[in-house]
């Protein structure tokens, strides 16, 4: 007599999480995107969905209240004949390239500085990480103090000096205003490129320094030829970010100056603010943050293009 074969039982669905688990550790492209997922979902929601908005209302006329129709590029035919706004364009610009090439000089010099063996070096490099974790909006209160027309310390100091015969009006002046907001980013700033380079610094293995003065290179040498080269895919990303970072900041300016006076320290940051925001006119605001993105693209090409160097100094191809 045959017998009737027994049916095989069905996994569980425990067991099938545990096959459905090991499988996906055994793939790790799939794994990466699981991990990512998070992160993902997370840009999405306060990223990406802010930036189309942003970008879609810069195509309309809206108004604070009104949703507004699609007018096209009307908004940045005006803006391209608006005064105030090619001003802003040229401040943001100016204020981004002399503030970025100057944190750079004195971050790379702070950071030579940092890697040598000194009495207190920890201590030293928490001193000079202070600027860039105090908060901003307490920053630009202070600076407005020293920059105060009346009770400026810095002023005094140089009365006291015999230096000047009266007070410096930092921030009546458009152009001294221009200068001393500048000073004011570069001092938050600078201790971000020094300890980032640092970083970069310390993976430097001493053996190339070695190798160079037994060849009886000079320290300049040194660093033409050899720390430069290597440090070179840092540089490009720190300089990324702070192009970034100084070309979009709007705290700094706005507790200090509001963009005064007359519109001389107007960055597109905070033109685009005042005109969607107090202004009202959501769509002129959005067009301004909406004409930023070709100029923070550039910087990221810049970084991208520089990186490149990387595969040059291993010997690769590409």
């Amino acid at each position: 007599m045959r017998l009737a074969a027994h049916p095989v039982p069905p996994l569980t669905s425990l067991r099938l999480v545990a096959s459905f688990a090991a499988r996906l550790q055994d793939n790790r492209n799939a794994l990466g995107l699981l991990f990512m997922l998070p992160s993902a979902l997370i840009l999405l929601v306060f990223l990406t969905y802010p930036l189309g908005l942003g970008t879609w209302l810069g195509f309309t006329d809206a108004k604070v209240g009104r949703p507004g129709e699609f007018i096209g590029l009307g908004n940045f035919d005006f803006l391209w004949h608006d005064p105030v706004t090619r001003l802003a364009l040229f401040n943001t610009i100016f204020y981004t390239v002399v503030a970025s090439v100057i944190k750079f000089g004195l971050g790379l010099w702070l950071a030579l500085i940092l890697n040598q063996h000194l009495p207190f070096k920890a201590f030293l490099r928490a001193i000079v990480l202070l600027p860039f974790i105090v908060p901003t909006a307490l920053s630009a209160i202070a600076f407005w103090w020293i920059y105060d027309s009346q009770f400026s310390i810095l002023s005094w100091l140089l009365v006291k000096m015999g230096l000047i015969t009266q007070y410096i009006d930092f921030l009546g002046d458009p152009w001294n205003a221009r200068f001393s907001t500048i000073a004011a980013n570069i001092w938050r700033g600078v201790p971000f490129v020094a300890i980032t380079l640092l970083a970069g610094l310390q993976t430097i293995s001493p053996s190339y320094y070695e190798a160079a003065s037994l060849d009886g290179a000079t320290p300049y040498q040194q660093f033409r030829h050899v720390t430069l080269p290597l440090l070179t895919p840092i540089i490009a990303v720190v300089m990324t970010f702070s192009v970034l970072f100084t070309f979009t900041d709007f705290q700094l300016i706005y507790v200090l100056t509001r963009g005064g006076p007359l519109n001389a320290t107007h960055l597109m940051a905070t033109l685009s603010f005042q005109r969607a925001i107090p202004g009202g006119s959501l769509g002129e605001g959005a067009a301004i943050a909406t004409a930023m993105v070709p100029f923070l693209l550039a910087a990221i090409l810049v970084s991208y293009f520089g990186l490149q160097r990387r595969a040059w100094q291993q010997g690769g191809k590409d």
